[in-house]
C-alpha cells in the first residue's frame, strides 16, 4: 500500500518538482450540504487520510461508532479543499507552453457538480497554483459555464476529465453536452 484513507481518489497527476503524486478526490455524501468538502491533495507514502473513520483531519464520522480512533492523531489533512459535493474528477498537471508562464507547474481539476446538494456547486474546471510543486492555498475558477444559477433544474455539461494536449491546450471531457472542449490560449 502507498497510501489509505483515501475514499475515491479518482485524478491522479505526477508532480516532477516534488517527485510527488497528488490526488482530486470525492469524499463521503449524507452528512448535509456542507460535508464532507471534496479536497486535491499530495499523496504521502504511507499516509492516511481518515476515510471511512475521519475527515479533514481528527473530525469522527458520527456514522463509524467511535471505530478507528486509535488512528485520529495520525489523520493527514488534505492541501486543498473543496466546496463539498463539487465531484472532483479528472486532474492534470500543466507542463506545456501554450498558457502563459504563470500557469506552467499548476493543477487543473474537472467539477463534475453535486447532484444531492439543495444549492448545485461544481460544474467546472479549476486551477490550484502550485510553487515549487506545493499547493499556494485554494483553487481558482478556470472555466466555468455550465451550470446556468445554482438554482437551475438542467445544466449544460458537466466536466469530468482534463487532460493537456500535445499543442499545449487543456482538453475538458464534458459526459452531459457529450463533447470534448479545446481551451487554447492566443496570446
Amino acid at each position: 500500500l502507498y497510501a489509505t484513507g483515501i475514499r475515491n481518489p479518482v485524478g491522479l497527476a505526477w508532480v516532477p518538482e516534488t517527485n510527488r503524486l497528488w490526488t482530486a478526490v470525492n469524499e463521503r455524501d449524507l452528512l448535509g450540504d456542507d460535508l464532507v468538502p471534496d479536497y486535491i491533495t499530495s499523496v504521502e507514502d504511507g499516509g492516511f487520510y481518515g476515510w471511512p473513520y475521519f475527515y479533514l483531519g481528527a473530525n469522527a464520522d458520527a456514522r463509524m461508532k467511535g471505530k478507528g480512533a486509535d488512528r485520529a492523531d495520525t489523520v493527514i489533512v488534505p492541501d486543498v479543499l473543496v466546496t463539498a459535493h463539487s465531484a472532483s474528477l479528472g486532474l492534470a498537471y500543466y507542463d506545456s507552453e501554450m498558457f502563459p508562464e504563470e500557469y506552467r507547474g499548476d493543477l487543473f481539476c474537472a467539477f463534475h457538480g453535486s447532484w444531492n446538494r439543495s444549492r448545485r456547486t461544481g460544474y467546472k474546471v479549476v486551477r490550484v497554483k502550485l510553487t515549487d510543486g506545493v499547493a499556494e492555498g485554494g483553487y481558482e475558477n478556470f472555466a466555468v459555464g455550465w451550470l446556468p444559477e445554482e438554482t437551475s433544474p438542467t445544466v449544460w455539461g458537466r466536466p469530468v476529465m482534463v487532460t493537456v494536449a500535445p499543442d499545449g491546450a487543456l482538453l475538458v471531457v464534458d459526459d452531459t453536452g457529450l463533447k470534448v472542449w479545446r481551451i487554447s490560449y492566443g496570446g
